[in-house]
């Protein structure tokens, strides 16, 4: 089956379970109007208490067989009739729907949507990933690693079913629409991951990502360096080709083994010694902002290691000296072990500030 059609079967089934269950409010409204039109009737017309009024609609609907409550002339009788023939319709579409409902599974099918629409509307400053092909997969397993939460989307229902089977929140749905996106919070995510298989779709997700959010950061895959540019003229914050990538990756590592080992090793996996995160440094929380790493001391009291800084308008500072200063808005890329780097985040920004929290991986 192709994803598209996998994805119709999946709306239909959608769609059924909101036709049974408006079908079934209608029959459960249609039965309450009918009772309502028996009790004023027995009330106002017959003249009988509220309660016989009542008692007598709920009998003669249930067909139990039980006798007058009060005498009943042929106009009285006619009405129970009628009554009765309404009762058994009502009842009977209800009984209809029910158990179509019940044998198809819809009600099922129902839960798991609410229940998977309430993961999704629980989430704020998530990922979204697009696509669960290998790429796709192999990001889930980073971004689980790093302990963030992320929603996934993917239009084939097998790899949706996978990414459930492993513990992630999956929707099925095109994620270059506006509505799907919408459905899994862009408003509130704070990046995105375009890892769909066609460049075109990647590109059409970003549109849509950047339009519906400016900004969320958008990370897209590309085949070709032509998909790059245009990815980039899309709005792509960055932009990754995992064929251009994995060729330097592969020639470098075949030029420069251990520096690769040493680069994987800090970048990648659970199990890692070292770590490397960046800190942005923000002037209403960061006391060292306006000093020199000399005076910030900054090694000396965590042990992390400054590598580069980014400033605000893009250059990159690499290898730092103790002369550089520290403005507001830089981005400093830091190595060290989980415990420096989380000294580190304490000490630029300290408990109950609005610094980002530092996101170490879970071990396993």
């Amino acid at each position: 089956m192709s994803p598209r059609a996998s994805f119709d079967s999946q709306s239909d089934i959608e769609r059924k379970y909101q036709r049974l269950r408006q079908e079934l409010i209608i029959g459960a409204i249609a039965l309450g109007c009918v009772f309502l039109i028996g009790t004023l009737w027995y009330r106002f017309v017959e003249g009988w208490r509220w309660l016989d009024s009542a008692y007598m609609t709920v009998s003669t609907l249930a067909t139990v067989g039980f006798g007058e409550i009060n005498p009943l002339g042929d106009r009285g009788r006619l009405f129970t009739i009628i009554l009765i023939a309404m009762g058994v319709i009502s009842i009977g579409y209800i009984v209809n729907r029910f158990t179509e409902a019940l044998i198809q599974g819809y009600f099922q099918e129902g839960r798991r949507l609410q229940q998977q629409r309430r993961l999704v509307e629980s989430l704020s400053e998530h990922y979204i990933l697009c696509g669960f092909g290998r790429t796709g997969r192999q990001i889930g397993m980073e971004f689980q690693a790093e302990g963030i939460p992320f929603v996934i989307v993917d239009l084939n229902l097998e790899s949706v079913q996978a990414a459930q089977q492993m513990g992630y929140i999956a929707m099925q749905g095109d994620a270059t629409l506006d509505d799907t996106l919408l459905r899994v919070g862009i408003e509130r995510a704070i990046c995105l991951v375009a890892a769909l298989p066609s460049d075109a779709e990647n590109l059409y997700t970003v549109l849509s990502a950047k339009t519906l959010n400016p900004k969320i950061r958008a990370i897209a895959r590309a085949s070709t360096e032509e998909a790059v540019t245009k990815l980039q003229r899309g709005g792509a914050d960055a932009v990754v080709s995992p064929y251009i990538t994995g060729g330097k990756r592969m020639a470098a590592a075949a030029l420069r083994p251990q520096v690769m080992d040493f680069v994987d090793g800090i970048l990648t996996g659970t199990d890692r010694a070292f770590y490397m995160e960046e800190f942005r440094l923000d002037a209403d929380v960061c006391p060292y902002v306006g000093q020199s790493l000399r005076d910030a001391r900054l090694r000396s009291q965590s042990g992390a290691l400054v590598l580069a800084i980014r400033r605000a308008d893009g250059t990159l500072i690499g290898g730092p000296t103790g002369e550089t200063l520290l403005l507001s808005g830089d981005a400093m890329i830091c190595m060290g072990t989980a415990e420096q780097l989380r000294d580190l985040n304490q000490i630029l920004g300290p408990i109950g500030s609005k610094a980002k929290a530092l996101r170490l991986p879970k071990h396993t």
